[in-house]
């Protein structure tokens, strides 16, 4: 059965059929979850949170071919309130002895980087290349020009590289 005809059943109330679609989506909400919270069990609260406002509402979804990224809306929004609540927890130095010493802390510097940016431009660029949501359906999703939502992405990219650049040359010196 396709994705399609999972949402379609599950809007109009099938249990089964909406279950079905969140165990095939799970790990791409708790991706979201961990690019934000960077937190394991915030994150998998997340996922729960999520899958019950999901169950909630799906009857608001207008469109079932948008299903993943409504969901991922869902997600992007629920992380957003928790940060402004003050519940996320930080990674702090102390926790690198965790990952061992031989670990590759690049995700640390990309995590800076991304730090950079506005909340926007962060979740675009989520969006665009950890979610691999289409351009077309991130301006359905956002209500925005295609052309707008490239113009931005270009320019969050731009920002991006800046920073790598500005940090090579800081290390070269």
């Amino acid at each position: 059965m396709s994705e399609h005809q999972l949402v379609t059943r599950a809007i109009k109330g099938d249990e089964e059929a909406f279950l079905n679609l969140m165990h095939f989506h799970q790990e791409a909400l708790y991706r979201t979850a961990m690019s934000y919270l960077k937190n394991e069990d915030a994150s998998l609260e997340a996922v729960q949170e999520v899958t019950y406002r999901a169950f909630k509402h799906l009857k608001k979804l207008k469109e079932p071919a948008y299903f993943k990224t409504w969901l991922i809306r869902i997600m992007m929004n629920y992380c957003q309130d928790v940060i402004k609540k003050g519940k996320r927890e930080t990674f702090e130095e102390s926790q690198l002895h965790l990952y061992g010493k031989n670990e590759d802390f690049t995700f640390l510097e990309i995590e800076e980087a991304l730090s950079h940016l506005t909340d926007y431009e962060r979740e675009l660029l989520h969006l665009k290349y950890f979610e691999d949501i289409k351009i077309k359906d991130i301006a359905v999703m956002w209500k925005t020009p295609e052309g707008t939502i490239k113009t931005r992405l270009h320019k969050a990219l731009r920002s991006l590289r800046y920073h790598f650049e500005e940090k090579g040359e800081m290390k070269r010196v």
